[in-house]
């Protein structure tokens, strides 16, 4: 070879081989360590810079890298051991905050490498968040700062919390801007939460001026707004008047604001409301389901990680295993639906569900599998992880890889979902920063779980990767890691999560082969990130040290620098990227109208990405518009898959004038385009368009009445409201349902073919209703009948008249009692009830040869979920329908879902349950006579004691009704075959001791009773007594005449006549003996039709007439009262159907005596009348109805016509157009609204009803307004009373004389007087003849009911002082560190948990995871007997958490935004 030849080969060798060893060398990444004394509080990156903050909270020092963690020093200029808190600008990533415990703190404006002091007056509160930032960057000075101020007062220090504001960044003293507040936020804080509302509002949630004193009443909490730094303030009403009291926090989350309040309303036992706005201007309520096993109440729901699509709520549904119900919102955040059942929480109230990020509509969240286990029997819960691709419509398992690891197959079938599907471990047990699953790393998700029925401890599992945003999955480790994203995916990192370890893994080409980097030391890994958008090649991995490997002089715990950047020498081009589309499946490739596609590097391209602090860009690609892209219009509601009219639709003025009969307008199609819903119409549909329509479908001009009739081909047998909604269902009698979703206005045929035989509401549930044909087949609907679904039941509906359907408060739990061998001429023809705790997904067997199953669980009798009651046959053989009294029907009650059955009784007549009482009749067959057996709790029962003569071993008997903590109930005395009547007995407070309240009051031979409650007003009751029992009982005619009681039954009075008719004539009766007589429930075609409506207070109406007693209903005209019934007026002649409407701002009446073609109605309750036509033919009509709150003012005829009343006639009467103003409600400044004052004593001496004074709001009667939804206030109880005679009743066997006293029954003994003492006791009294009403509140005065007086013996019997000096000294001084803790700790304000802390405060074991268990019994027990030890306890809990705040790598991202106030909303009440 020639020298020149030979010397260029040597010089390419040489080439070569320098190559060759730099390749070589750049195989490894580089490292390098610093060593730390201790964990960081908080461990984030500046976002878009390598700058990163270490907290050592312990040491109270801040540690700065400017390199991504290769170097750090300590912050210089903040003095050593000073930091308490660290928070970096969210909007502008120069600026950060340090924090200390005094006024003295810290800011930089450089990113960390300078810090300057700057003072405020206050230290900052004891709050996750005490400081508040506005989202426009040119405003990035505008910071709010929650500070906490305290003074001693003797013993007691009182905090306060106290907000500043500063405009430049605390560059100048800060400025106050309010105080006594619990939580400010610029409604400029999150880039998702768009508006136009001035740039510097602010809401504060704050005290009124009316809460005083160093405590405040939740009451006074309200929300406030400023736009001028609260130099004047506006008072947040959201949409309820000054009755939004009650504000325990507010959140915005993603592009929705949210204030939490606590309901104050009687009897709403902890209940939470959300108020929710998209534009600061509207606030609406968010509506739930009327599922009651998952309502909202204090401590228990959680706002999780939303989208800007939809807002997500997870509601706890069982106390004792933190297991919830998970929510999701339509596009405004008000209507929420049920999206998955059973999702997992912690104590804390974090949930395992996380959105995968930048992917829209996908989401992972995990369920327990065995919920009723873990709330019955305490078992541990069953994890299942689900995957939804629809932002929450649906869930299905994650999909297990068919091989494993080392390419084996799986242990089990990955087709076979239920019993082999993916589990991974969530939020509720993080093991690194940040997100759980994913990074902007496009469609890259990673966990750490198992594969199988259910999640497998930690330590068991195996780490996972899915490279299609969770679609798919596939084995890349044994073991649990821990793993973090690099150079935007190109880069995966893993370090091992079950022990020490010397090594990392790494992938460059998505996980189809790892690399191993030996660490040269061992070390246990405690978390692993990179800068927030993932995409640098350098990591920092947090590690504790070996003690055998720390060295003298280096702290215990390190950062170690790794940096991937020299692995690959050339940057990816354009051929080396693809279009990944983010799901793969084409069905659900478009969400809200586009398909989402990212540039994402191929797997194989030997490249490093390079784009350092570019986030990756989401494409859109437009889809064609399909139904599914659109929802109602306003004023349309949902039916099946139309959008109907809610009513007739409201146009401009100058349309729809010329009167022509043809004249069309354009309207809405009834559709709209979901919000932010990107569709292409010209490839697709165009629901939205405006369509022609005639004027008559039109609303009318202000002050006309519009109606519709529709015909029917046969009788209607049943029809009912969805309550709280303007859904009716109407079964008729050739076995068909119609459903009308808009008041009556349209009418669909549901299931045309069908045989129906009855349909169920749900008595618990207002969406929920059951339509049940001659088969199994059954359907049912779940959203208020806007869709509805096929089920199939065990058996056919029975034949024994026994209830198909069975409900109580939790939704999902029926009870069906089907027929069982009926067909043809089967000898075991009976009755089998099964239950479903899933509504019928699965069904397991109860009994058979029963006549009635059912849930004692009830809303009020509220006792074990799982007691079932059956009245079930002793005999079970041969056909049940040849029983009789031969074979004992006997009442058993199973616990476990009737797993351990227990006898209650041999042999029973029925059970019934009413209110808090569970009420059965036993029957004795040795002495053919019946018993009254009443329990509170499903157990133990006490036998009913009744007057002499009025026992039911020889009466009939009808339970009527208890409202008022007592029973009432009508026994007959009457003889057959005479006429029916009898006396009403009212119980005890327990039930089971019974006296007379009232003789012969009428019944028919149904046992239907002339009694009746007037709605809204407990205690007022109507009766028809027989004035004429002697006679009646030869002649068999009644003579009836009305008593009405005011006090619960007390006492019973006529009713006083009006002075005159409505023709202002004198009444021909005008003695002593005439009074008003009105007809009563016994002659009702309709039970619904009552005398009044607790929409309308105190006004009732009823048919009847003057004169001694009364007279037939055809002889009878119509009357109204507006005072609870103290005082009548004759508002027309003859008898007449009536219906409130509107909450009494009209009322409608139609004869009732023959057919008519016009009805009358109201506006200003009677005092004057106005006629409509309805129709030129006359119909007959048997029934008005409207929705069951009467806040309608639309309203249904139902009748028919009278030459075919085989057939059936429904009309609409619409009053919506006869005013359009909306009452106004002032609460604080009455007398000048639309409302007055109103109390049931104002037509009597007595100021005072059931012992206290009562003030109701009402419409005033001349206001021509339309009441609509406004939200009712509650009544005022402005005092208790003084007790008087009108408070008490006659004891047991007493009975009142001629002169109103209560004297004993001759031949009877008093009951044992009841010297046992309640807690708060001290003294006992002996038995009178007189008892307390037990719903009056009266105190002092008159007390009949007390006897001789004797001291509770125990505790009660020493003196104040005694127990001052035993009980309260020995811990004085642990109160007062307790109360002085509670004031300071902010225990008594709203306090919002950020997503930040989800998992990070949970990081290192237990210490950042509040239990809750100390701070639940510092809420529920006075504060002096928690003791220092659950002080010292919940102290250090809270200050843990609040300290380590989080190591929140990754930022609020765009496309799957995570605000800084979107975890969770939590308040502990200060209200003592």
């Amino acid at each position: 070879m020639a020298p020149a030849h030979r010397t260029a080969a040597f010089l390419w060798a040489a080439l070569g081989i320098l190559v060759y060893l730099g390749l070589a060398m750049a195989q490894d990444p580089q490292m390098s360590i610093s060593y730390f004394d201790n964990l960081p509080g908080r461990l984030f990156f500046f976002e878009d810079t390598p700058t990163a903050v270490y907290h050592d909270t312990v040491d109270g020092d801040v540690y700065i890298t400017q390199d991504e963690g290769k170097n750090w020093e300590r912050a210089s200029g903040v003095p050593s051991g000073e930091a308490l808190m660290v928070f970096a600008h969210p909007f502008d990533t120069r600026y950060a905050f340090i924090l200390t415990t005094g006024t003295t703190h810290y800011r930089t404006e450089d990113r960390g490498k300078t810090w300057r002091s700057f003072s405020v007056p206050s230290p900052p509160a004891f709050t996750p968040y005490p400081l508040s930032f506005h989202s426009d960057p040119t405003k990035w000075g505008y910071i709010l700062y929650q500070g906490t101020e305290c003074s001693l007062s003797g013993w007691e220090r009182t905090c306060t919390d106290v907000t500043y504001y500063t405009t430049d960044g605390f560059s100048s003293d800060v400025k106050e801007l309010l105080t006594d507040t619990t939580r400010c936020q610029f409604a400029h804080s999150s880039k998702d939460f768009k508006h136009d509302a001035h740039p510097d509002l602010i809401y504060c949630v704050g005290f009124d001026s009316s809460s005083t004193g160093a405590s405040h009443s939740i009451s006074s909490s309200r929300l406030y707004s400023s736009t001028d730094f609260f130099r004047t303030t506006s008072l947040e009403t959201l949409g309820m008047g000054r009755g939004a009291k009650g504000v325990v926090a507010l959140a915005i989350v993603s592009k929705f604001a949210v204030v939490a309040l606590k309901d104050l309303s009687p009897g709403a036992d902890g209940a939470m409301m959300l108020y929710v706005t998209v534009d600061t201007k509207e606030w609406a309520k968010a509506q739930f389901p009327h599922a009651s096993q998952a309502r909202l109440r204090e401590n228990a729901y959680t706002i999780v990680e939303s989208t800007v699509h939809s807002l997500a709520v997870d509601v706890l549904s069982q106390d004792k295993g933190a297991i919830g119900t998970l929510f999701v919102s339509n596009s405004n955040g008000t209507y929420f639906v049920e999206s998955l059942s059973d999702t997992n929480r912690n104590a804390a109230g974090y949930v395992d569900y996380e959105n995968v990020y930048g992917i829209e509509g996908v989401g992972i969240a995990n369920t327990v599998s065995n919920p009723l286990d873990v709330e019955r029997k305490g078992q541990p819960k069953k994890l299942k992880s689900m995957i939804t691709l629809n932002d929450g419509s649906s869930w299905a398992p994650l999909r297990a890889p068919s091989r494993d690891v080392d390419g084996h197959d799986v242990s089990c079938n990955p087709n076979d979902e239920e019993s082999c599907s993916l589990h991974l471990y969530s939020v509720t047990n993080p093991h690194n920063f940040g997100r759980v699953f994913s990074s902007p790393a496009p469609g890259f998700v990673i966990g750490v779980g198992s594969i199988g029925r259910q999640l497998v401890p930690y330590e068991d599992c195996d780490t996972f990767m899915s490279t299609d945003a969770g679609l798919t999955w596939n084995m890349i480790q044994r073991n649990a890691h821990i793993y973090e994203f690099g150079d935007s995916g190109s880069i995966i990192l893993l370090v091992d999560d079950e022990g020490p370890t010397d090594r990392v893994l790494y992938t460059l080409d998505f996980g189809k082969s790892w690399k191993s980097y030996n660490l040269g030391m061992s070390v246990r890994a405690r978390g692993l990130t990179s800068v927030s958008d993932a995409t640098s090649q350098k990591f920092m991995l947090l590690v504790q040290i070996s003690r055998q490997e720390q060295k003298p002089g280096q702290g215990r715990y390190g950062i170690i620098y790794l940096d991937f950047a020299g692995l690959r020498s050339r940057k990816c081009g354009d051929d080396d990227f693809e279009q990944w589309y983010a799901r793969a499946k084409p069905e659900t490739e478009c969400l809200l109208g586009v398909k989402q596609w990212y540039r994402r590097r191929k797997a194989d391209a030997d490249c490093y990405v390079g784009d350092k602090f570019i986030d990756p860009v989401v494409h859109d690609e437009p889809c064609p518009c399909e139904d599914h892209d659109y929802e109602c219009d306003y004023n349309y509601v949902r039916s099946g898959d139309q959008c109907i009219p809610s009513g007739l639709e409201r146009i401009p003025s100058n349309v729809c004038t010329s009167g022509r009969p043809d004249e069309t307008y354009m309207g809405s199609s009834g559709y709209r385009l979901i919000a932010g819903d990107k569709c292409d119409k010209g490839r697709g549909l165009r629901k939205d368009e405006p369509v022609s329509k005639p004027c008559s479908q039109a609303q009318p001009a202000e002050g006309e009445v519009t109606s519709q009739i529709h015909d029917f081909p046969a009788d209607v047998a049943q029809y009912e409201f969805f309550k709280e909604s303007s859904t009716i269902l109407v079964r008729l009698s050739d076995h068909t349902i119609w459903q009308s979703s808009n008041e009556g206005l349209t009418w669909e045929q549901k299931y045309p073919g069908e045989h129906f035989l009855v349909f169920y509401m749900n008595t618990h549930t207002n969406d929920r209703a059951y339509l049940i044909t001659d088969t199994p087949k059954y359907y049912y609907t779940t959203d208020g009948g806007r869709f509805w679904h096929e089920a199939n039941a065990p058996s056919r509906p029975n034949s024994f008249r026994a209830n198909v359907l069975s409900f109580q408060p939790r939704s999902d739990y029926l009870i069906w009692v089907g027929d069982v061998g009926c067909d043809g001429t089967s000898e075991r023809c009976r009755a089998e009830a099964q239950y479903t705790r899933d509504h019928g997904r699965h069904w397991q067997f109860i009994e058979d040869y029963v006549v009635n199953c059912a849930w004692a669980r009830d809303e009020e009798l509220k006792i074990d979920m799982t007691q079932i009651l059956c009245e079930s046959y002793l005999h079970k053989e041969g056909s049940q329908r040849l029983f009789g009294r031969s074979n004992p029907l006997q009442l058993i009650s199973g616990l476990d879902y009737y797993g351990k059955k227990t006898k209650l009784f041999d042999h029973v007549v029925g059970f019934t349950k009413f209110s808090e009482f569970l009420i059965v009749a036993e029957y004795l067959p040795q002495r053919n006579a019946l018993d009254l057996q009443v329990s509170l709790d499903g157990r133990t029962f006490a036998e009913g004691q009744f007057p002499p003569g009025m026992h039911p071993n020889t009466h009939a008997y009808t339970v009527l009704e208890s409202s008022t903590d007592a029973i009432f109930l009508h026994m007959t005395m009457s003889e057959h075959p005479h006429p029916y009547w009898g006396n009403i007995l009212k119980s005890n407070s327990n039930g089971t001791y019974f006296g007379l309240s009232i003789e012969n009051v009428n019944r028919d031979q149904y046992g239907f009773v002339d009694f009746e409650k007037f709605s809204g007003l407990d205690g007022i009751a109507l009766a028809n007594i027989v004035a004429n029992p002697a006679e009646a009982a030869l002649t068999g005619l009644k003579a009836l005449q009305t008593r009405i009681t005011h006090n619960d039954g007390g006492t019973w009075k006529p009713l006083t006549p009006p002075a005159a008719d409505s023709l202002g004539q004198s009444y021909s009766c005008s003695t002593t003996r005439c009074a008003l007589h009105i007809h009563g429930y016994t002659e009702r075609t309709d039970a619904r039709a009552t005398y009044s409506s607790p929409a309308v207070v105190g006004v009732v109406m009823a048919v009847g007439n003057v004169g001694e007693t009364l007279a037939p209903y055809t002889d009878s005209d119509t009357f109204l009262s507006r005072d609870g019934g103290f005082t009548w007026q004759e508002v027309h002649k003859d008898a007449h159907l009536w219906e409130f409407g509107d909450s009494g701002a009209v009322i409608l009446l139609v004869n009732d005596e023959e057919p008519t073609d016009h009805v009358l109605f109201t506006t200003d309750e009677g005092l004057s009348w106005r006629e409509y036509q309805f129709s030129k033919d006359k119909l007959r009509i048997k029934a008005i109805v409207t929705v069951p709150e009467d806040t309608s003012r639309k309203f249904m005829l139902i009748g028919y016509r009278p030459q075919s009343s085989a057939s059936s006639v429904i009309v609409h009467i619409d009053f919506t157009s006869l005013t359009h103003r909306q009452c106004e409600l002032k609460e604080d400044n009455p007398g000048h609204d639309d409302f007055e004052l109103w109390s049931p004593s104002e037509e009597r001496q007595e100021v005072c009803l059931f012992g206290r004074q009562t003030l109701y709001h009402r419409r005033k009667r001349d206001a021509n307004c339309v009441v609509g939804k406004l939200p009712k206030i509650e009544e005022k109880i402005v005092r208790n009373c003084a007790c008087t005679e009108e408070d008490f009743e006659c004891e047991f066997n007493y009975v009142k004389n001629d002169e109103g006293k209560c004297v004993l029954i001759p031949g009877m003994t008093p009951l044992e007087s009841d010297s046992s003492c309640r807690s708060d006791d001290e003294y006992w009294y002996e038995r009178t003849a007189y008892r307390k009403v037990p719903y009056s509140s009266c105190e002092g005065g008159y007390r009949p009911d007390q006897g001789t007086r004797h001291r509770c013996p125990g505790l009660r019997g020493h003196s104040t002082f005694f127990w001052l000096t035993i009980l309260l000294f020995p811990i004085a001084v642990t109160g007062v560190v307790g109360w002085w803790w509670y004031k300071r700790s902010g225990l008594a304000r709203g306090t919002i948990r950020l997503p930040s802390s989800a998992s990070d405060s949970q990081l290192f074991g237990s210490l950042g995871s509040r239990s809750g268990n100390a701070l639940d019994t510092l809420a529920s027990v006075p504060w002096f007997l928690l003791g220092l030890a659950g002080i010292a306890y919940a102290y250090v809990s809270s200050s843990i958490e609040n300290l380590a705040g989080g190591f929140r790598s990754r930022r609020g991202y765009r496309d799957v935004p995570v605000d800084e106030d979107a975890q969770i909303l939590r308040f502990e009440d200060e209200e003592e």
